[in-house]
């Protein structure tokens, strides 16, 4: 239970920390990153401690306007994913990996729900540290196997880039190197799952859409979210 609410705690952490990140980037491609209050044009955040307290309620201390994320949504979802993988026993350097893919991933999903979009200075870190981290797994000698995360890392992004011709994204193809190193470092069942996984959710998501008037058959779903929920059950199910 300690190790759990330490891993909340450190979360919301990561999700406040990551919060100036996210108003930045929540942009349409091609336009500029926001530094400012787009109402009135108020640094975001403002400098200090205070600054950024005043920004997790997602709303500008200025004119009062909803600026940013919406409050505390950074924060719970990056505590909340945080929490959930250490009740399932992540630890050492694979734990380490997991939660900086959910770091990252927290704010990428925020981000790809608002502009469909998954920005290089998230994505690329992203896939970065998780090798990095799970090649320090592997000179402690940690069970798993480095280059089986490897070979995954490389099958699934494969996969992706094959799929970019049926309107995969280039940031769904540049997150994939994270997602399939964390889940073959376990075994190809969990790369396997992990990768069902993430496209059920987004073909159930996609359908609710519709049914609900909210999009067409036309219309681009944002995936990247689904990519790391599936991950995410596989860690918590420990396939």
């Amino acid at each position: 239970m300690a190790t759990v609410v330490v891993a909340l705690l450190a979360g919301l952490a990561a999700g406040a920390a990551a919060r100036p990140l996210i108003f930045a980037r929540a942009v349409p491609r091609g336009e500029p990153n926001r530094t400012a209050c787009p109402s009135c044009a108020a640094s975001y955040p403002s400098p200090g401690l205070r600054g950024r307290l005043q920004a997790a309620t997602g709303r500008c201390p200025s004119c009062g306007s909803k600026t940013g994320p919406a409050a505390g949504l950074p924060e719970l979802l990056t505590g909340a994913s945080f929490a959930a993988v250490a009740a399932a026993g992540a630890s050492g350097w694979v734990g380490a990996a997991q939660y900086w893919l959910l770091a990252c991933g927290a704010a990428l999903t925020i981000i790809d729900l608002k502009v469909h979009r998954l920005p290089d200075i998230l994505t690329l870190p992203a896939s970065a540290g998780t090798l990095l981290l799970l090649g320090g797994a592997a000179l402690a000698g940690e069970p798993g196997s480095f280059w089986r995360a490897l070979a995954a890392a490389a099958v699934v992004t494969a996969v992706y880039l094959v799929l970019v011709a049926a309107g995969m994204g280039m940031g769904d193809v540049k997150l994939a190197p994270a997602v399939g190193a964390l889940l073959g470092w376990s075994s190809w069942t969990a790369v396997l799952w992990g990768a069902f996984a993430g496209f059920a959710l987004g073909a159930v998501a996609g359908l609710a859409l519709i049914l609900t008037g909210q999009a067409s058959m036309k219309s681009h779903v944002a995936f990247g979210p689904y990519m790391i929920i599936g991950a995410l059950a596989v860690f918590v199910m420990g396939a």
